[in-house]
């Protein structure tokens, strides 16, 4: 009887190691139909750590037993017990063992066009201001709701791809809005006519997607593979994929990629290397000097060329940069190092640091705002780590004021027709409250909770500046809409976990109130 019981105590103390051992024959035989073979994605999203966001390894073991409300992802508790299905979380948190292959041959397989770009119409085809529309983002069930800012009525609501990821952006003219997902996919959708015009993958793992400023040229930065790929804004055709490796040969991550109007040009900020990027896209931009042109000595491939339209001239800076903030002219770029105790200012003009921020605390920079008090530009940036809202003086580069606020803050907006900013403190215990900044003052002038106990954040004014769009970001949330004035709310509309919301004319004529 001892040796019986002895035998099953060995046994059941196995099974877990077991299961753990067996989680790639569970993963092929339950997941990759769905989640591709190697895990990079098929018909469900790619299923890497770089690509599950915050979920938590306990909330994937129920993901994989429930399934996923909204979605196409059944429940597995009637086919694995408890111990497969926490071997198989562990295993899609497991890094891959090598980055990823995805060059011009995957991504031109993923290349879907819809609609003819040429055959559409001219004028919307609903009447409305279309310049004063908002994209929702509501990664709840994975949605996409088209706002109407004037009736504050939904004009349609469309699936998008999973946990689309980095913020809508918009064509110079405001009709096609252009969506990046964790996952790599870049879709574009036409404002007019309300449908997908096209998609493409352009990645295993897409920080984000900038739009030159006169609306040909896509720029997608990746997390995996380490590549930037250019793409043709009219019906997304792939251009140009460019490693991402500095010139000691050091592949790198990208930590975002946004546009520069005034120089033609994409800036690129990296996460494994001390180097920023511009890469020119005007016609006559004169060729870039070998002495600071990305290298293309290894890894040639279909698409990768020395000869390509697109190349990058590398600025070395002292440290690696995670976020990005422009002055008026983008000439000068902010940037935050990853020590979370500074920031650094980068002259692009005569390419080399100009000046250190002090800036303890984290700050969100992508988040922050422009004001001018006093015939002087200001910068206000909240910090993911401290609950303080830092006002930076743009001319000498000197933090002037520390505004203490309820907790840590993930965003902040303003607007030209308004003398207050929106704050959000939603990564701190005071998760529910908004707090709002008078600008001439640089205090606090009200706080409101409008709804207590739940997560409340990313403030969007509409295209004068006279309303305020809040989301409150749960499962079954909503956007409350508020009087920009009088703080007064007007309207709520249920949402699912709104996490953004973006207004096509702020967005366009980038103002200086909201992120670019």
């Amino acid at each position: 009887m001892k040796a019986l019981l002895f035998a099953l105590a060995l046994l059941t103390s196995a099974t877990p190691c077991l299961a753990a051992e067996d989680a790639p024959r569970l993963f092929a035989e339950h997941c990759a139909a769905c989640h591709g073979s190697d895990r990079l994605g098929a018909i469900g999203p790619a299923l890497l750590p770089e690509n599950l966001g915050r979920l938590k390894r306990p909330e994937a073991e129920k993901v994989i037993a429930e399934g996923r409300a909204a979605t196409q992802m059944p429940g597995h508790a009637d086919k694995l017990n408890p111990e497969q299905i926490k071997a198989l979380a562990e295993y899609v948190f497991t890094p891959l063992a090598a980055t990823p292959h995805w060059g011009m041959a995957e991504i031109r397989g993923t290349h879907v066009i819809n609609v003819d770009p040429t055959s559409l119409p001219a004028e919307p085809q609903w009447k409305t201001d279309p310049l004063n529309l908002f994209t929702v983002v509501e990664t709840g069930d994975h949605h996409v709701t088209i706002l109407d800012g004037d009736n504050l009525k939904p004009l349609t609501r469309f699936q998008s791809r999973f946990a689309l990821h980095g913020g809508a952006k918009y064509s110079p003219d405001g009709r096609f809005v252009y969506l990046a997902s964790r996952d790599g996919w870049i879709t574009k959708y036409d404002l007019y006519t309300l449908q997908i015009v096209a998609e493409i993958r352009a990645g295993v793992n897409t920080r984000n997607v900038a739009v030159s400023h006169d609306g040909r040229f896509l720029m997608v930065g990746n997390m995996l593979p380490h590549t930037l790929v250019a793409l043709d804004a009219r019906d997304l055709t792939p251009l140009q994929v460019i490693p991402v490796v500095g010139d000691k040969g050091v592949s790198s991550r990208v930590s975002a990629v946004y546009t520069a109007p005034p120089r033609a040009s994409f800036v690129v900020a990296l996460k494994d290397v001390k180097e920023l990027w511009e890469i020119p896209y005007a016609d006559d931009a004169g060729p870039v000097m070998n002495g600071f042109v990305h290298s293309y000595e290894k890894g040639h491939e279909e698409g990768i060329s020395p000869g390509g339209r697109f190349q990058a001239l590398r600025i070395r800076i002292p440290d690696f940069l995670d976020d990005f903030f422009f002055d008026r002219t983008y000439e000068r770029v902010m940037g935050a190092s990853r020590d979370g105790a500074r920031g650094l200012v980068v002259d692009l003009d005569i390419k080399r640091k100009m000046a250190e921020i002090d800036l303890p605390g984290m700050p969100h920079l992508g988040s922050g705002i422009i004001f001018s008090k006093e015939g002087r530009d200001f910068m206000a940036t909240p910090h993911l780590k401290e609950a303080v809202i830092s006002i930076i003086d743009m001319t000498t580069w000197k933090t002037v004021k520390r505004i203490p606020t309820l907790g840590p803050g993930f965003f902040m907006r303003s607007h030209e027709n308004t003398p207050h900013a929106w704050i959000d403190v939603s990564m701190g215990k005071d998760k529910d409250a908004i707090q709002i900044i008078d600008l001439g003052t640089l205090e606090i002038v009200k706080t409101l909770r409008p709804a207590p106990g739940k997560t409340t954040a990313h403030a969007e004014f509409d295209r004068w500046g006279k309303k305020v769009l809040i989301s409150v970001m749960e499962g079954e949330g909503e956007l409350i809409i508020f009087d920009a004035a009088t703080f007064g709310e007007i309207k709520r509309l249920p949402m699912k976990r709104p996490v953004g919301k973006y207004n096509v004319w702020n967005k366009i004529n980038y103002s200086s109130g909201t992120s670019h």
